[in-house]
C-alpha cells in the first residue's frame, strides 16, 4: 500500500481534514501546512498529485500518539524522532498505541473487514523482526485492519 493511500484511507476512517492532519503532524514536530496536505491526499492520476514519503507518515502517526494519548514524558528530553525505516508491522503498531486498542479490539477490527486472525497470528505482528515467530504484516493486511477501523470502530474512536 502506497503512503499516499494509507493517509487517504486513515482521514477517512478517523474523519480528519487536511488541516487536522496538519496538527496532529506539528505535534510530532513536522510542519506542514494543509495545502500542502491535500496534495498527498489526491489520487494518483490527478492533477497536481505528489507521492509522499516516510517521513510524513510517520510524523502523522507519531502525532496522532501525541494527540490521543498525550505527550511521551521524555527523561533526558528528546524530541520524538521519526521511525528510520517504515514497515507495515510498525505502522500498525503506531495505530494500535494510538488509539489505545486491545488485543480484542484488534481482532474485532479485523473481523469486521472479513479477515479472522487467531491471537497467535496477531501477536506475531509485533514481534521483532529477527524473533521466530515474527510475521511480516502484507499491504492486504494493513488495508483489511483500516477498513475495519472504518466499518465501525472508528466511530466510537473519532478524532
Amino acid at each position: 500500500m502506497t503512503n499516499n493511500d494509507l493517509l487517504r484511507r486513515l482521514r477517512y476512517a478517523l474523519n480528519l481534514n487536511a488541516g487536522s492532519i496538519s496538527e496532529i503532524c506539528a505535534l510530532a514536530g513536522y510542519e506542514i501546512k494543509p495545502t500542502r496536505v491535500l496534495v498527498f491526499l489526491k489520487k494518483e492520476d490527478d492533477k497536481g498529485f505528489e507521492p509522499c514519503d516516510n517521513t510524513l507518515i510517520s510524523a502523522f502517526l507519531d502525532g496522532l500518539i501525541v494527540h490521543k494519548r498525550g505527550p511521551k514524558k521524555e527523561e533526558n528530553g528528546d524530541s520524538i524522532q521519526p521511525e528510520p525505516i517504515l514497515n507495515n508491522n510498525i505502522i500498525l503498531r503506531k495505530l494500535r498505541i494510538a488509539l489505545e486498542l486491545t488485543e480484542i479490539d484488534m481482532l474485532e477490527l479485523f473481523k469486521k473487514a472479513g479477515v479472522s486472525l487467531s491471537k497467535a497470528e496477531l501477536s506475531a505482528l509485533f514481534r521483532a523482526v529477527g524473533h521466530r515467530n515474527y510475521k511480516e504484516c502484507g499491504d492486504q493486511l494493513l488495508r483489511n485492519f483500516v477498513k475495519g477501523l472504518t466499518l465501525g470502530f472508528a466511530t466510537k474512536q473519532r478524532c
